[in-house]
Order: C-alpha cells, then sequence, then structure tokens
C-alpha cells in the first residue's frame, strides 16, 4: 500500500463500527489492525474492546468519526428520496406508455397504497409546520 495509514480503521456496521488501532510499526512492517472499540451511532455509545482503556486521543478520533458518519448518513438519506422522486418519476412514464395490462394489475394496488400513505404523512407533516410557523409569528 502507498503512503501512510491512517491511525485508525472502522469497520463500518449497520449501527456504527468496530474500531481497530492501525499498526505498521512493527518488526516485519506488516499491517496490523487491534480491534479497540465498538461504537453505536444510534445511541452515541463507546464500548472498549475488552480489557483496554481507550486514550483521550482514541476518544476524541472515534468521536469525530460517529460525527462525520452520522453527516454521511443524513446526506445519504436526502439522495435517497431524491433517486425515489426520479423513481417515481420514471414509474409514471413507464405506466403511462409501456407498461401492459398485466404488468399494471401487478403493481397498481400496491403502488396506490404506498403513495397514499405517504402522501398523508406528507400532508400532515406540511401542516404541522405551517402551524408551528404561525404559533411562532403570533407570539
Amino acid at each position: 500500500m502507498a503512503g501512510e495509514l491512517p491511525p485508525y480503521y472502522f469497520r463500518v456496521r449497520d449501527n456504527g463500527a468496530f474500531v481497530f488501532r492501525v499498526d505498521t510499526e512493527n518488526r516485519q512492517r506488516r499491517i496490523e489492525m487491534d480491534q479497540i472499540a465498538v461504537v453505536n451511532i444510534n445511541n452515541g455509545q463507546i464500548k472498549p474492546h475488552g480489557d483496554r482503556p481507550l486514550s483521550e486521543e482514541d476518544l476524541a478520533a472515534i468521536r469525530d468519526w460517529m460525527a462525520q458518519r452520522v453527516r454521511v448518513l443524513a446526506e445519504r438519506d436526502i439522495d435517497d428520496i431524491h433517486r425515489t422522486v426520479d423513481h417515481l418519476n420514471q414509474t409514471t412514464h413507464w405506466a403511462q406508455s409501456r407498461a401492459t395490462e398485466e404488468q399494471l394489475e401487478l403493481v397498481t394496488d400496491t403502488l396506490l397504497l404506498a403513495m397514499h400513505d405517504l402522501r398523508t404523512v406528507l400532508v400532515r407533516k406540511k401542516a404541522d409546520r405551517m402551524l408551528a410557523q404561525r404559533g411562532l409569528k403570533e407570539e
């Protein structure tokens, strides 16, 4: 591997990551990864692995990674929604121009229910935001 390796490696998992300290300062110059912690993004928990105490440097690096990971996941959520809008538009075009009667029969009820559910939630949330804005402006 070219270049200098980072001091920590984060093996991402569903709710966070396993944290490893990266070491190349050994006699064989092999990359060694020593697990030092498990982190949970959802509840902010950092658990040391085994009997190892975490240094302030370890904790700072882990907290920095957690903050960055939360930002990345939030950006991905929004990107996924934009992709969903694209898919809805493509689905509309498909239904209008290429779908057979049999294909429409297979998906129409499911799509209508999903879109009704989404519309209901979006309308309620929009109304809540509008009411909250009015409440702030009237005070």
